[in-house]
């Protein structure tokens, strides 16, 4: 069986867990399950602390798994990115009190705190900076206040937090995350189930992005109806019963959706609708 690491709480365990749902895999019915075998589908799943999951697969105990980018490069563990899902974003940056520092050209002899200590090294590292680094589990907001340290490095969502402890967002963004699926340095790419997992997490992604516009239109406006519907490869276009009127079909983004079909009214299409997208292979 094709073994995964899925979170097993914090922010990204429930939508980790819907998202494989969705791609047709048995998924947990209680919180306290620490195992769940998918047999139709040859795969077993471990509830694992996000933290330890890309130790776990880089271990080969375990094929791949599903983490933060923040948390696989902050475990220093040889395994690799090779999926992005496009939920868990978050954005990794420093704060200090105003006037303490511009940016990390001004950190040399500074100590800052966080959760993310294998991060923070490398970034300091990598531009020359000699400045320590003390690990904090939580609350590294507080570090500053009790003279643990001058700056911390932490998750930014909206800042609220941070203003409220009196400090304020420097320099650039040390790392933008989201929820990965991540294999073994080294492992062979040519795995049928780890493809096939891959895939379905993929449609999963377009399905979640596109939806299926379908509509009427004259057939001497077809031309400039396809070119806001061009789909993936092409728009599926079928004749109607009264003559000089076809029908088409076409894959579009979901956030754009509502501009086409303004666009597609504007040039004479009626009946436009739209439906969701379940699942798909591209």
């Amino acid at each position: 069986m094709l073994r995964i690491a899925v979170p097993n709480k914090g922010s990204l365990s429930g939508p980790a867990s819907a998202m494989l749902h969705e791609a047709g895999y048995r998924q947990r019915k209680e919180s306290k399950e620490l195992v769940v075998i998918d047999p139709d589908n040859e795969v077993e799943f471990f509830y694992l602390r996000p933290k330890d999951i890309a130790i776990y697969v880089a271990s080969g105990k375990l094929d791949i798994g599903i983490t933060g980018r923040d948390l696989l490069l902050d475990s220093g563990a040889s395994a690799e990115e090779i999926l992005p899902l496009n939920f868990g974003r978050s954005t990794f940056r420093y704060a200090t009190r105003p006037g303490t520092a511009n940016g990390p050209q001004d950190f040399g002899g500074m100590t800052i705190a966080t959760s993310y200590e294998g991060i923070v090294a490398k970034h300091l590292a990598d531009q020359g900076i000699d400045a320590s680094v003390v690990h904090l589990d939580g609350a590294v907001e507080t570090a500053i206040q009790l003279g643990v340290a001058q700056v911390i490095a932490d998750v930014v969502e909206t800042g609220t937090s941070l203003r409220n402890a009196g400090l304020e967002v420097i320099g650039e963004p040390i790392l933008t995350s989201e929820a990965v699926v991540v294999r073994r340095h080294g492992a062979s790419d040519d795995h049928p189930q780890v493809q096939q997992f891959l895939r379905r997490l993929q449609g999963v992604l377009v399905a979640r992005s596109y939806v299926m516009m379908d509509y009427d239109c004259r057939a001497e406006h077809l031309e400039q109806a396809v070119a806001l519907t061009p789909g993936l490869e092409s728009p599926t276009v079928s004749p109607l019963h009264n003559e000089g009127w076809v029908a088409v079909r076409a894959m579009v983004p979901a956030k754009e959706a509502q501009r086409i079909m303004d666009d597609l009214y504007e040039i004479g299409a009626r009946a436009i609708l739209t439906t969701a997208i379940h699942a798909c292979r591209l």
